[in-house]
């Protein structure tokens, strides 16, 4: 285990931040939004770097490098470093680094040249109807100094602040509609917490068209007939509710990532999971989750921090701007998108699930 860099000189990252680099600023929580690659902003990436070992290692895995940077962060065409910038206390405060599937490339194999590579498999289907709609997001983290209530709102809100960021990046993409990503649970989580959630997972958000498989998948190694008598109801609801009690009674709770993607939308995709041996043998499960099928008010929440920003720039060439104009951006930015969604679904005969809401 290699020691841990020093942190990076404040300075240097804050000459790095630059307007240019600014994606906006985040709905709650008074901060502020920047993409930054190890081309433009290498310090920045250092840091993201430093950070990303720090909170990993906290967890229980990690790279054991001296800062989680890896060939991803730095080839030719790097995945972009999404992160959450807290202004008054210069710091960044969390992050993912992504790449969106219309600038992927393919190995020699036919497989995407994504991180994701090395754990799962992609379908012919998935390369050819879903890969150019999708972005693909990977080592999210949140530094250890915001992981506490005690930060107050500045923490409270940093996953809320990242989704903001996410939903930017798409919405300023009208032809990206896929997040892909991972859910990780760490080695030092509740294993018995860790089958109920995984089996839940299966139960109610498979992917019946296969389109991305684990090479290595793991499965429940509990009493499986034991976990379908504690999740036992058929209504997504319900057996939420069912599992949040189940692992709490194990004196944990559901990991606050995999939280906010169950609670996301019930046309979630669960693509399997397996462990990931170069994140200290962390359990992965892929997720696939399509923006505009998300729930409502996490949409439009996310959607407003977009349009919000949209409206200052606005401001800036056009003082007068009004807010039936705004109301009229936002409108027909959404009905842009859905129009084009819903001609790729018919071209691929998708079947379209209700949307149920829950909490």
């Amino acid at each position: 285990m290699e020691q841990i860099i020093d942190p990076v000189d404040i300075s240097l990252i804050e000459a790095e931040l630059t307007p240019d680099k600014k994606l906006g600023d985040t709905n709650k929580g008074g901060n502020e939004l920047y993409v930054v690659t190890w081309q433009n902003a290498p310090n920045t990436v250092r840091e993201i770097g430093r950070l990303r070992e720090i909170s990993y290692r906290d967890a229980g895995a990690s790279s054991g490098k001296a800062m989680d940077i890896d060939e991803y962060d730095t080839m030719e065409e790097p995945y972009r470093q999404l992160i959450v910038w807290d202004p008054d206390a210069k710091a960044i405060i969390g992050g993912y680094r992504y790449i969106l599937g219309s600038n992927v490339t393919l190995k020699d194999d036919g497989q995407p040249n994504i991180t994701s590579s090395h754990l799962y498999h992609f379908s012919d289907s998935f390369l050819k109807d879903y890969l150019p709609h999708v972005m693909e997001l990977g080592r999210s983290f949140v530094a250890l100094e915001y992981q506490s209530s005690k930060a107050g709102a500045k923490s409270l809100f940093t996953m809320d602040n990242l989704w903001d960021g996410i939903g930017t990046v798409i919405l300023n993409h009208p032809d990206t509609w896929y997040f892909l990503g991972k859910m990780t649970i760490y080695p030092s989580y509740d294993e018995t917490a860790r089958n109920l959630i995984i089996h839940f997972l299966n139960k109610h958000f498979n992917d019946p068209q296969d389109l991305v498989r684990p090479k290595n998948a793991i499965g429940v190694t509990d009493n499986t007939k034991l976990i379908d008598l504690i999740l036992s109801e058929d209504s997504l609801k319900k057996d939420y509710r069912m599992l949040k009690d189940a692992v709490r009674k194990l004196g944990t709770n559901i990991p606050p990532l995999v939280n906010s993607y169950i609670n996301i939308s019930s046309t979630m995709k669960m693509l399997g999971s397996c462990i990931n041996d170069e994140l200290g043998d962390a359990i992965e499960t892929g997720i696939m989750i399509c923006f505009d099928e998300m729930y409502a008010d996490k949409k439009e929440r996310h959607m407003d921090t977009f349009v919000k920003n949209k409206l200052k720039a606005l401001k800036k060439r056009y003082p007068g701007a009004s807010e039936a104009m705004i109301a009229k951006y936002r409108e027909q930015v959404a009905r842009k998108r859905i129009r084009a969604l819903t001609s790729f679904q018919k071209q691929l005969a998708l079947k379209q699930t209700p949307e149920i809401e829950f909490h």
